[in-house]
C-alpha cells in the first residue's frame, strides 16, 4: 500500500484539530496503522497524541502514548498530552501526566512549564506552583520570558502577590505578554492604580502596548470610574494606530458604558467597521447598565436583523432589559430564541429568564424555568425569591428560602437574598416572621445587617401600623439611618396619618438629600391627607423657591412591541380622543357601580368636584384606558408605573376589573397588583 510522507500525514492531523473534526483525525490514524506495520515514528506519534488531546479525547491520546515505544517518547509527546488536557480544563490530569513524564526521566521544556503553571493556578494550588517554580529554576528555564510570565501569572491568580511582584522584579527580560499579565492581574485583584502605574512604566521603557494592554487599562479606568483617564487612553489608542482594532473599540464601548457616558459608547460603536458579537454585547450591556432598556431592545433587534448569532451573554442582557421594562412580549420571543439556539439551560440565561418572568408578574413561568434548570446558582435562587417577594407571596418566598438554606442545596444566602426575604415579609405583613429572620441573620447566615435590611424592617413595622415601634427601632440602630430607612418611616406616617412623626422623618431626609423632590412631595401629601393644606402648600412653595422639581409620575404599556408612555393629564397620544371617551365611559360605569373617588389623595386644596376630576387623569388610569381600546378582549392588560400606585387608582382599577371582566396587572415601584373580579392580589395591603 502506498505510504504517504509523514509530513503530509502530520498536516492532515493538524487540519483535523483546526476543523474540530475527530472523524478526519481517526481516518488519518487508521491510514497510519495500515501503512506503518512497525512502531510509529515519534513524529507521527506526537501528532496523534496532540490531535486526540486537543480534541478532548484524552483516553485515545493516552492509549497512543502507551503504545508508543518508551524510547520514542519525548518531552514533545508528553507536552502535547499535557497542553491538550489544560486546553480542555482537565487540570488535575495534566499535573498527573507531568508527574508521569518526570518518572520517565524527561526534563520539561519552555512549552511544558507554562501549561503546568496554568493548571496549578486554575486549581488554586500555590504549593504545587511553588514546586514547579523551583523545578523551573533548577532547570534554568525560569528566565525564559514565557516561562517566567506563566509563573508570575500563577502567583497572581493564587493570591501570592508578594511572590508575584518579586518574580516580576527579578525577570531579566520582559515582553508585552509579561506586562499584560501584570496589568491584567492587577485589575482582577482590584489594584487599578497599580495597573495604571504599570502601564505608564511599560510605555516609559519604550514598550509597545497592544490590544490586550489597552483593554486591561480600560478595565482599570472603568473600575475607578475615571472617565478622564480613559479618554486620554482613547486619544493614545488613536495615536498608536489601533483606531480600527475591533477588540480595543469593544473595550472602549464597555468602558464608556461603565462610566455612564452612553453617548460616547454609541459613538464608538457606530464607528466599528466590522462589528463582531462582542461589539453588540458591549453596546447592549452599556445601555442596560445606564437604564436605557428600551434602546437596548432596539439594538438587540438590529443585531437580529444583521443575523448576529445570539450568545448566552447577549440573551441574558436583553432579558434584563425586558425585566426592567416589563416587556413580556419581547421577553417571550427572546426565550423562544434561547431555546432555538440551545442555550436556555445555560445558568446565566436561566437566571435571567426567572428574573424576567418574575418582574413581569408571570410567576408560574418563572417557576417552570426554575424547576427545569439543570443547575442553579445563588443568582437563580435570589431571582425566584425576589419574584415571590414582588407578588407579596411570603409563604412561597419563605418556603423557597428554607429549601435553599436547609435542603440538599446547602447554599448560603447573600445580602441580596435576605433583602428579598424581608421585603416579602414586609409586603405581606408577616411581622413576627420578618423580625425573627432579621434578628438571626448575622448568627445563622453570617450576613451583617445593612441599610437595606434595616429599611425593610422599618417598612415591615410601618406598613403594619406599628409606626411608633418603627421609630423606636430606628433610634436603636447601630448604624446611621440611611435615606431608605427614613423614607420607609415617612411612607408609613403618610399611610397611617402620623403627620408629626412624618415631619421628623422628613427633616432627617432633607438633611441627607435636600434636593430629592420625592421626600418633599411625600411630606406635602402626608399633611394634605390630614387636611393641613396650608402646611402642605408651604412645602410646595419651598420646593419651588429653592428650585426642586417634582419627579414626574408616568405609566407605560407595551402593545405590539411598542411601548406607550403616559403621564398625568396626558393628552398627547395619537389615540387621545378614544382614550378620553373610554375614560368618560369608565367614570360613568364606576359611578353606577358605587365607586367614590378618594379625594384625600388629590394634592390641591380644591372643591370636591374638581378633586374627583383631578384623580381621574392619573397616568395609570390613562394607560389602562388605552389598553382597553388597543388590546383584544381576554388579553390581560399589563401596566408599569415608575412610582407607587395611589390609593384612588388602586380602588378604581378594582372596580374596572369587575366592570370590564379583564385581568389587569399593575407593577409599581414596590410590587405587583393583580386585579381580577374586583379584587387585588395584595389584599389592599401595599
Amino acid at each position: 500500500m502506498h505510504q504517504h510522507p509523514p509530513i503530509l500525514l502530520g498536516r492532515l492531523l493538524e487540519s483535523a484539530i483546526a476543523s474540530h473534526s475527530s472523524l478526519i483525525g481517526r481516518v488519518v490514524h487508521a491510514h497510519i496503522i495500515r501503512t506503518h506495520h512497525h512502531h510509529l515514528p515519534s513524529f507521527l506519534s506526537n501528532h496523534l497524541v496532540n490531535m486526540y488531546s486537543k480534541l478532548d479525547l484524552p483516553n485515545s491520546a493516552q492509549l497512543v502514548l502507551s503504545l508508543t515505544h518508551p524510547l520514542s517518547r519525548s518531552v514533545v509527546t508528553w507536552t502535547s498530552l499535557i497542553s491538550g488536557c489544560v486546553q480542555n480544563a482537565h487540570f488535575i490530569t495534566a499535573l498527573l501526566h507531568f508527574s508521569n513524564m518526570r518518572q520517565d526521566s524527561l526534563l520539561p521544556n519552555d512549552f511544558t512549564f507554562p501549561c503546568v503553571f496554568k493548571a496549578s493556578s486554575s486549581l488554586k494550588m500555590p504549593i504545587t506552583g511553588k514546586q514547579l517554580h523551583a523545578l523551573a529554576l533548577k532547570a534554568g528555564q525560569i528566565y525564559d520570558v514565557f516561562v517566567g510570565c506563566s509563573a508570575f501569572d500563577m502567583y497572581s491568580k493564587t493570591g501570592l502577590q508578594a511572590d508575584a511582584r518579586n518574580l516580576f522584579d527579578e525577570m531579566p527580560h520582559r515582553n508585552s505578554a509579561t506586562w499584560n499579565a501584570y496589568i491584567s492581574n492587577a485589575v482582577q485583584d482590584g489594584r487599578s492604580l497599580d495597573a495604571v502605574g504599570a502601564f505608564k512604566e511599560f510605555v516609559r521603557v519604550a514598550g509597545q502596548p497592544n490590544s490586550i494592554t489597552f483593554c486591561a487599562f480600560l478595565n482599570a479606568c472603568a473600575d475607578m470610574s475615571n472617565l478622564e483617564l480613559g479618554r486620554q487612553l482613547h486619544a493614545f489608542v488613536i495615536r498608536s494606530g489601533y483606531r480600527e482594532d475591533v477588540s480595543v473599540l469593544n473595550g472602549l464601548v464597555d468602558f464608556y458604558g461603565k462610566c455612564g457616558d452612553v453617548v460616547s459608547s454609541e459613538m464608538v460603536f457606530h464607528r466599528i467597521g466590522q462589528k463582531n458579537v462582542v461589539s453588540w454585547c458591549s453596546m447592549l450591556a452599556a445601555l442596560v447598565q445606564n437604564h436605557e432598556e428600551e434602546r437596548a431592545c432596539v439594538v438587540f433587534l438590529q443585531a437580529r436583523k444583521e443575523e448576529v448569532e445570539p450568545t448566552e451573554f447577549m440573551i441574558s442582557t436583553v432579558l434584563s432589559a425586558c425585566a426592567e421594562l416589563g416587556g413580556l412580549e419581547l421577553g417571550k420571543s427572546v426565550h423562544a430564541l434561547a431555546i432555538k439556539s440551545c442555550i436556555e439551560e445555560n445558568i446565566f440565561v436561566g437566571s435571567a429568564l426567572v428574573d424576567m418572568y418574575g418582574k413581569c408578574g408571570i410567576v408560574e413561568n418563572a417557576e417552570q424555568v426554575f424547576s427545569e434548570m439543570p443547575e442553579r446558582n445563588l443568582v437563580t435562587w435570589n431571582a425566584m425569591i425576589s419574584g415571590y417577594a414582588h407578588q407579596g407571596n411570603v409563604d412561597m418566598a419563605l418556603c423557597l428560602f428554607e429549601e435553599m438554606t436547609l435542603g440538599n442545596c446547602g447554599i448560603t444566602p447573600s445580602y441580596v437574598t435576605l433583602v428579598s426575604v424581608l421585603s416579602a415579609c414586609s409586603r405581606s405583613g408577616a411581622v413576627e416572621r420578618g423580625m425573627q429572620i432579621f434578628e438571626s441573620m448575622e448568627v445563622m447566615y453570617g450576613v451583617e445587617p445593612g441599610g437595606e435590611h434595616y429599611a425593610c424592617v422599618v417598612d415591615l413595622l410601618g406598613r403594619s401600623g406599628l409606626v411608633d415601634r418603627a421609630y423606636e427601632f430606628i433610634k436603636k440602630m447601630p448604624i446611621c439611618p440611611t435615606i431608605s430607612v427614613w423614607g420607609a418611616l415617612l411612607g408609613a406616617c403618610r399611610m397611617h396619618g402620623k403627620p408629626e412623626l412624618g415631619k421628623v422623618a422628613a427633616d432627617k431626609l432633607f438633611e441627607l438629600d435636600p434636593e430629592d423632590s420625592g421626600r418633599h412631595v411625600m411630606l406635602s401629601n402626608t399633611l394634605a391627607c390630614a387636611g393641613r393644606w396650608e402646611e402642605a402648600t408651604l412645602i410646595r412653595k419651598e420646593m419651588k423657591d429653592i428650585g426642586i422639581k417634582k419627579n414626574v409620575g408616568y405609566s407605560w404599556i407595551a402593545v405590539k412591541n411598542r411601548v406607550h408612555v403616559f403621564h398625568a393629564k396626558d393628552c398627547s397620544h395619537e389615540n387621545n380622543s378614544e382614550i378620553q371617551a373610554m375614560l368618560a365611559k369608565l367614570r360613568r360605569k364606576m359611578k353606577e357601580a358605587g365607586y367614590v373617588p378618594d379625594t384625600k389623595l388629590s394634592l390641591f386644596d380644591l372643591e370636591e368636584e374638581e378633586k374627583a376630576s383631578e384623580v381621574l387623569y392619573h397616568s395609570e388610569k390613562i394607560a389602562l384606558a388605552f389598553g382597553l381600546i388597543a388590546l383584544p378582549n381576554g388579553v390581560p392588560i399589563r401596566i408599569t408605573k415608575n412610582l407607587r400606585i395611589c390609593g384612588d387608582c388602586h380602588s378604581a382599577i378594582k372596580f374596572i376589573s369587575r366592570i370590564v371582566g379583564r385581568e389587569i396587572i399593575v407593577r409599581d415601584n414596590s410590587r405587583f397588583h393583580h386585579f381580577k373580579d374586583g379584587l387585588c392580589s395584595c389584599k389592599d395591603y401595599w
